[in-house]
């Protein structure tokens, strides 16, 4: 794995400007963007040996949504922090972009994350200190875009999830869907290639929660995202392509599946 190459902060901004251009290269390529072969992970504990997963096996192509559900407790954000390199498996191989995260050292998948995932959590963490612009611009200023241009890309970002008479307003100033939408057009503004989502309305009540999971269905779509969401609500996990429960550390699919679109 070589590290960000120098026209990665150019990259960035021209897949920023340019929605159809991530679509366009994952319409090119057949390749799965996720292949998880033989996974395990295990804590030890004062306990003893907590297995989560043995063996387990997972495969996402180029474009897919996927829900994963399941019992809490079965490990569901366990294995979407080890799917963006957030954690490690005990066992196993994890491709994603056919780059085996499992092998990266800190440095290299920090730079992979910020490249190549978005992640959207139950809790915004938004920064309070900073407006909602100035929060949506964060990734790109880490990765070394100057800020006259983060600043109008997070500006653009804020508008595609319908809050550009938001972006000087502070996280306390806005709405528990509000804070939700700018995480989301945070977790995007790097125009990664895969969406991981862990519960992201399950602190919203049920119109709210609808009305963000369309957002994210429609950004889903038009950025030619692959998207994998964790969540307790069948009825929106079944608006997936595909959904997965997680069960006794093994994946199975459900017979309940939408579009995705």
């Amino acid at each position: 794995m070589t590290e960000t190459p120098p026209a990665a902060a150019s990259q960035a901004s021209r897949s920023a400007r340019d929605p159809g251009s991530r679509a366009h290269e994952n319409r090119l390529d057949g390749s799965p963007l996720i292949e998880v072969k033989g996974l395990g992970k295990t804590y030890h504990t004062a306990r003893g040996a907590l297995t989560l997963f043995e063996s387990l096996e997972l495969t996402v192509e180029r474009g897919e949504m996927v829900a994963i559900v399941g019992q809490s407790g079965a490990g569901k954000s366990t294995l979407l922090h080890i799917l963006g390199a957030l954690d490690a498996a005990s066992q196993g191989t994890v491709y994603c972009a056919s780059i085996n995260v499992s092998n990266l050292s800190s440095r290299q998948a920090a730079a992979f994350r910020n490249r190549e995932i978005g992640y959207v959590w139950q809790f915004h963490y938004l920064l309070p200190e900073f407006t909602a612009q100035e929060n949506v611009a964060m990734p790109l200023l880490a990765r070394g875009v100057r800020k006259q241009e983060a600043m109008a890309l997070a500006a653009n970002w804020l508008k595609e999830v319908d809050l550009d008479d938001r972006t000087g307003h502070r996280p306390g100033e806005l709405s528990g869907g509000e804070q939700q939408r700018v995480a989301l057009a945070r977790a995007l503004v790097n125009s990664p290639r895969l969406l991981l989502a862990d519960e992201p309305t399950g602190d919203l009540d049920q119109v709210t929660a609808g009305r963000i999971f369309e957002l994210i269905q429609r950004l889903h779509a038009s950025h030619g995202l692959t998207s994998i969401l964790v969540t307790h609500n069948l009825e929106l996990a079944s608006r997936c392509t595909r959904v997965l429960r997680l069960e006794r550390g093994q994946l199975t699919q459900t017979a309940a599946a939408g579009t995705g679109g």
